[in-house]
């Protein structure tokens, strides 16, 4: 226990973790991972090595593997603990718990049983990858990780067309490459996008670009690591309701309904359902 802060109070406390450099962990974390009577890991031998790092002693207290296939039977244990006058601690594996974690069924149990939670703020990936990017942070919208197969991600990619807001994915370097062609057909190729590959390690590396261009790039090279990919926001309107019908006039000659309406949604910043819908009209026309 660290004897500056005395013993917690009994409670749940979320302890956000270095998403690469060890030393990006604050030292009200540190504090907290020195007094828990209690400790719960997403992955337990991270957690072990980061405690080594930081001269943290763990002593003969309980560090527990706490993850989604096993959070159904630790969570009561975690519970009870708390019940009995204990500090718990969960750490994720990388960044901040419940983003993209297991945390979130865990915060969720404890709030139907009126405990209290306590957070800890530090690294998050999706927040660093916003602030090397270069795109609006007005307003962002994180979306995880998408679907593995083609047409899965399609469909998730259009119900995003229209935040308006800058998009954020995870993403798995075997997968990148198919993302961004998806992400190109359905958003628009000449969309700005940014790469954040290995954030705060040895490695990292931003790429910047269309998405377009960033998919050329993943087509000659092999990244590596842990990718955060970001796409700027849709083009806001560029033309009257006369401009879009002649788009669609136009592109029905040689697209179908749905092609012709995401491609003059493109063009002209229109959002895609209105455009959709009036190239309905017209091809009934037709």
């Amino acid at each position: 226990m660290n004897p500056q802060m005395g013993p917690l109070l009994p409670g749940l406390y979320l302890v956000a973790t270095p998403i690469g450099t060890a030393r990006d962990i604050t030292l009200r974390s540190l504090d907290i991972l020195s007094s828990a009577d209690v400790l719960a890991a997403e992955d337990t031998r991270s957690l072990k090595r980061l405690l080594d790092i930081h001269g943290v002693i763990l002593g003969d207290r309980p560090l527990v593997s706490y993850h989604d296939h096993n959070g159904h039977r630790v969570r009561p244990r975690l519970i009870a603990e708390i019940k009995k006058g204990k500090s718990v601690v969960y750490a994720s594996e990388a960044g901040t718990p419940l983003v993209a974690d297991p945390g979130y069924d865990l915060v969720q149990s404890m709030i139907e049983e009126g405990l209290p939670i306590v957070s800890a703020p530090g690294p998050s990936a999706v927040i660093t990858a916003l602030t090397l990017a270069g795109l609006p942070t007005d307003q962002f919208f994180f979306a995880g990780f998408l679907p593995s197969t083609s047409s899965k991600r399609k469909t998730a990619l259009r119900a995003l067309t229209e935040i308006p807001g800058t998009l954020v994915f995870y993403e798995s370097p075997k997968r990148i490459s198919a993302m961004l062609r998806d992400a190109s057909d359905v958003l628009g190729a000449e969309r700005k996008a940014v790469i954040c590959r290995e954030l705060t390690k040895k490695f990292e590396e931003i790429l910047r670009g269309s998405l377009k261009e960033l998919g050329n790039v993943c087509q000659t090279r092999d990244l590596k690591g842990e990718i955060v990919v970001l796409i700027d926001r849709g083009a806001e309107r560029t033309a009257d309701a006369v401009d879009v019908e002649a788009a669609l006039e136009s592109a029905l000659e040689t697209l179908s309904v749905k092609d012709a309406a995401t491609h003059v949604s493109r063009e002209t910043g229109w959002k895609r359902r209105e455009v959709y819908q009036l190239a309905l009209k017209k091809s009934e026309q037709r």
